[in-house]
């Protein structure tokens, strides 16, 4: 028997955000403290304001369109020049030559297979460290776990990219884990595409949070300030540590899941992370700098835990 996909519980205008004067000054001030690090990363690759803010069109015309069917108003040229700002010419025109929705790319088989390395039981000692597999033969080899998620590709290529990484060795038809958690291939394209896919979701989730009404996503942090470096070393360390503890039990109860709704219609993704990002942090000025050059604060120093 199949299985309905969870449903998200229908938008009312009790459970969304209305728009004002009000909720836009505060979401235009906010936004400008979200688009700092992504104004370094544009202009660090030669992304001038002038390209950015006309690929902004586009970006504004499909949120839009998502709204519109949200609230199940037809999304009309009109309507999506009305909601999104976008002038209707630059609509009719984006509406011609739209590109097809794009989704947040899979992790590549590599990843997959090294992944399931790391936290399948079957595949580690009983010390808990991935197990030296054999390339071929039997049911516990660099094939077979190949095999275990895909056919698609021979184990040969998956071998033959996780060696070019550094991740693994071969040594008389022995393979061998050299690192503890799977790095991204070094090729920009791909660190470009998984970081826009991370923080991307990230923020979805943030702005489903403080937009609609409950349930919530997981979104929180914990903030400390007044540390030295070598505090900010340590903290580094513990969180790299808790993500290890994290990544290990979310991964295997995701397989798990992964498992049980094969075959059946399910259709939601998901993705869980953690990050961590310290800076050095100017005294307060007299004269408070505006609120987006100034990165978050608390009136006295100490730690805090924060969420949307």
């Amino acid at each position: 028997m199949k299985r309905s996909p969870p449903k998200n519980p229908p938008v009312t205008a009790s459970t969304r955000v209305q728009p004002s004067a009000e909720h836009a000054e505060l979401a235009l001030r906010e936004a400008t403290v979200l688009m700092a690090p992504l104004a370094v990363w544009l202009l660090r690759n030669g992304v001038s304001y002038p390209a950015f803010a006309d690929q902004l069109k586009g970006v504004f015309l499909a949120a839009a369109r998502q709204e519109l069917q949200t609230t199940g108003t037809a999304p009309t040229q009109s309507a999506l020049s009305l909601l999104s700002g976008v002038h209707r010419k630059d609509v009719r025109a984006m509406e011609l030559t739209a590109p097809g929705v794009r989704h947040p790319p899979r992790p590549p088989l590599s990843s997959q297979v090294f992944t399931r390395w790391l936290t399948e039981p079957r595949w580690r000692t009983l010390e808990g460290r991935p197990r030296v597999l054999p390339r071929s033969g039997g049911t516990r080899s660099f094939e077979a776990l190949c095999r275990e998620i895909s056919n698609d590709v021979h184990p040969r290529t998956v071998l033959d990219e996780l060696l070019r990484l550094g991740h693994v060795t071969v040594q008389a038809d022995q393979v061998a884990v050299q690192v503890d958690s799977f790095v991204p291939t070094p090729h920009l394209d791909e660190l470009t595409a998984l970081f826009s896919s991370s923080v991307s979701d990230h923020i979805a989730a943030a702005v489903h949070n403080i937009t609609r009404g409950a349930p919530k996503f997981l979104e929180q942090s914990v903030y400390a300030d007044g540390l030295t470096p070598e505090s900010i070393d340590l903290l580094h360390a513990a969180a790299r540590a808790a993500w290890a503890q994290a990544f290990e039990s979310v991964v295997v109860r995701a397989r798990e899941r992964v498992d049980r709704d094969a075959g059946g219609d399910g259709r939601q993704r998901m993705r869980y992370g953690a990050y961590f990002y310290s800076e050095a942090v100017e005294p307060a000025a007299a004269t408070p700098p505006p609120r987006a050059a100034r990165p978050p604060s608390s009136s006295k120093r100490g730690a805090s835990r924060g969420k949307s």
